[in-house]
């Protein structure tokens, strides 16, 4: 078949939070979504509504959407792919943030590759990246490492897990919590990190609520800090 005539998945950044689109997404975001009529996303509804918010003349009617989450068949997937073989381009779109980044949208890709199908990746805001970028914490050479357990006695094995590895390869560790947990596992980070070590917890990022903090773990005691349940990336580094 002709590479001419297959569409293209594109890879479509979502906001991660509730912001005016254009101050986080340039303009080649809405262009693309103005073309495109299939779909692929984690949850219908949070798609719809930020497709309807970035066009919101765009015919809700005629959105062709397949879900793509934890609850999906993996023999359904490749079939998701099928558009591309009719020359429609289809956009991939995550819950927040970039696609295929902490995101399920990665196996689709991969197909992608597998069946010759080309892959856009579109700008947009990843909360993984702008944390490290406003960190001050080695961004030559870092490692994002998900969810910690949920265990406690795991997790704290898990936190001196990632400090020790962070000292040892002079590796930025970056993971995330489940925003009803965030308090608790900023209260065992201060308590198990070496009083040296540096933490950054960044919340809320592109938002005007954003908030950006890098202390050592002895210095996060004598602080007044509470997350909440705002989302959260916490970074860690050992010198």
């Amino acid at each position: 078949m002709n590479i001419d005539n297959i569409g293209a998945i594109y890879m479509i950044p979502n906001l991660l939070g509730d912001s005016a689109p254009l101050e986080v997404l340039p303009i080649s975001v809405k262009k693309n979504i103005e073309s495109l009529t299939y779909f692929i996303c984690e949850n219908e509804k949070v798609a719809r509504a930020f497709i309807k918010k970035i066009v919101p003349n765009k015919s809700q009617q005629n959105l062709k959407i397949v879900l793509l989450n934890k609850f999906t068949d993996p023999l359904e997937v490749e079939s998701f792919l099928a558009p591309c073989f009719e020359g429609e381009s289809i956009g991939l779109i995550s819950d927040a943030g970039c696609p295929a980044i902490a995101d399920p949208g990665a196996i689709i890709v991969a197909m992608a590759h597998k069946k010759g199908i080309v892959v856009k990746p579109l700008v947009g805001p990843s909360s993984i990246l702008l944390a490290l970028m406003g960190s001050g914490m080695n961004g030559q050479n870092f490692a994002f490492n998900g969810y910690l357990p949920i265990d406690k006695q795991e997790r704290k094995k898990a936190i001196k897990g990632l400090e020790k590895k962070s000292f040892e390869l002079q590796q930025t560790q970056i993971f995330m919590e489940t925003p009803y947990r965030n308090d608790a596992i900023m209260s065992d980070l201060i308590k198990i990190l070496h009083p040296s070590t540096r933490l950054c917890i960044a919340c809320d990022l592109s938002l005007k609520s954003e908030t950006i903090r890098t202390y050592t773990a002895e210095k996060w005691k004598s602080r007044t800090f509470s997350i909440q349940k705002r989302p959260a990336i916490f970074l860690i580094q050992k010198d």
